[in-house]
């Protein structure tokens, strides 16, 4: 009996095991994709990256409109019919007077400011390529996470279901004779430990479910809606 009882438990198992053993059929690669697309669009360290990217593409629209900064215009109003101030200088005249300036220092300088605000511009676009290249990667990860959890949680849930099933079936034998109670005794402890592995799978999937949730932005089950 005892070996018949440990037989008939491997062979559950065995079984619950075999119908998930592999997690690549249930990948939803347009899920996943989706995960992705919503990381980038709602991730807050891609959007700080993004934003960055911005910033200094301003910069470089800036650095061109400050060539202006080159002239320095001024201007003099003196009224007409009011006595010269210096009669020394005979080209003192009445009225209003425009003067400009040019910085050839600041002109010298604009090309090469214009050149390092694109750099840095550049800069930031293959840096949020980069970005993006590593943030699908670890969508990706807690994905496979996530479906790993989930394929887990199914067997050790079946699992703990035919070991209550077996469970009780030992105590209506135990409590009619028809076993010894360390039989019965084993078949509670093989109950615990099933339940313990379904509890501690169900903690775990929440962990890699909540990750994948605070990647995307997003609750899961609202992707698809």
């Amino acid at each position: 009996m005892k070996y018949f009882f440990l037989l008939f438990s491997m062979l559950v198992i065995a079984t619950s095991v075999s119908a998930q053993e592999s997690i690549i059929p249930k990948i939803n690669y347009a899920d996943l994709e989706k995960y992705v697309e919503l990381a980038k669009l709602n991730y807050a360290k891609r959007k700080v990256q993004f934003t960055k990217g911005e910033s200094l593409k301003t910069s470089v629209t800036v650095a061109k409109m400050s060539y202006f900064d080159i002239f320095n215009g001024s201007y003099i109003y003196r009224p007409n019919g009011q006595s010269v101030v210096d009669p020394v200088n005979p080209y003192n005249v009445n009225g209003l007077q425009f003067g400009i300036s040019v910085s050839l220092g600041t002109i010298l300088q604009k090309p090469f400011l214009i050149k390092k605000a694109k750099q840095d511009y550049k800069v930031a676009q293959l840096e949020l390529e980069d970005f993006d290249a590593e943030l699908s990667v670890e969508v990706k990860k807690r994905y496979y996470d996530y479906i790993e959890q989930l394929g887990k949680l199914k067997i050790y849930t079946q699992s703990a279901q035919d070991s209550k099933g077996i469970s009780d079936s030992m105590r209506s034998k135990f409590e009619k004779g028809q076993i010894t109670l360390d039989l019965y005794n084993q078949a509670r402890i093989e109950l615990t430990s099933a339940f313990s592995l379904q509890i501690q799978t169900e903690s775990l999937f929440l962990k890699s479910k909540d990750l994948l949730e605070q990647i995307i932005g997003q609750k899961i089950s609202t992707v698809n809606q």
